[in-house]
């Protein structure tokens, strides 16, 4: 089932449904005294209820809405680096253990929103990603358990301001509307194997990234595993589960977005994610 987040064209409100084909259905304006979001239906652990649920006829197509991030408001959202084969030899990465990072709520945009490069940067650079969201309360859970406490899947932008990275990732990548994520999130029981999807992202039509979840150096299982050892997650929390090889940095010339290019990720079983870049400026030097 693909759930999203998005603007009710009709009342300007945010909401959330079930997109099925082009047809989107309110399930916000159904159920909104049970769950105002999406966050919250998965919380309330819902999602099995809403396959059996009776939607009537679609409330939108998917022309009208305007997006929303998936989740808006994930309480934690851990990222992960270096976590394809072709990336880590890319960056000469030794470290066994999975390399972490944080992104916060507030640099999230939705599939359709621009993707801000700042003005004061040079080297903004794609990253398509997997994005996990979690369903349940996890608390060092055991990689055989994992899967059973994921809600479902998505695509994520991780838009990274290299020239702003120095010693580690965090400045460069939490700038205003930097991680795209959407257009949806496909649940769990779609897709029972997050290691068998097709991952690829676009630069302008152009393929620049392009490899399978196969590839991974530490499964989504084992990220689970990992984190929730150390940071108990809850239900709508979001996991990014790295970018395989290919990004612009790393690339003889080097390869960045700049104002105006499109940008797209897509994933099998899930779909695509497309955003346009735009130039913002920040006041403030460093």
């Amino acid at each position: 089932m693909k759930l999203l987040s998005f603007i009710n064209p009709s009342s300007g409100k945010k909401t959330w449904g079930h997109v099925e084909g082009d047809q989107v259905y309110d399930f916000g304006k159904r159920l909104s005294s049970y769950f105002p979001d999406l966050k919250s239906a998965i919380a309330g652990n819902a999602l099995n209820e809403l396959t059996h649920m009776k939607k009537g006829e679609p409330d939108f197509h998917v022309s009208e809405i305007r997006f929303l991030p998936v989740i808006e408001n994930p309480s934690k959202i851990f990222c992960v680096g270096m976590n394809y084969m072709e990336k880590r030899v890319e960056f000469e990465q030794t470290i066994d253990a999975p390399t972490l990072f944080i992104r916060f709520p507030d640099s999230l945009c939705a599939h359709g929103e621009a993707l801000y490069k700042p003005e004061s940067s040079n080297e903004f650079d794609y990253e398509g990603e997997l994005a996990v969201v979690i369903g349940k309360r996890t608390d060092n859970v055991t990689r055989e358990e994992a899967l059973q406490h994921v809600a479902g899947y998505s695509c994520f932008m991780d838009g990274s301001v290299r020239d702003m990275q120095y010693s580690w990732f965090t400045s460069g990548k939490n700038w205003r509307n930097t991680g795209a994520f959407g257009p949806w999130m496909v649940t769990s029981d779609e897709i029972t194997d997050p290691q068998d999807l097709e991952i690829g992202t676009w630069l302008n039509g152009n393929r620049v990234q392009n490899d399978s979840t196969h590839s991974m150096v530490n499964t989504v299982a084992k990220l689970i595993e990992y984190i929730s050892r150390f940071s108990p997650l809850e239900a709508g929390d979001v996991i990014i589960t790295g970018s395989p090889g290919g990004v612009g940095k790393k690339r003889t010339p080097p390869l960045f977005m700049k104002e105006g290019d499109l940008i797209e990720v897509e994933i099998g079983k899930i779909g695509r994610l497309v955003n346009r870049v735009s130039a913002h400026s920040v006041i403030g030097h460093y």
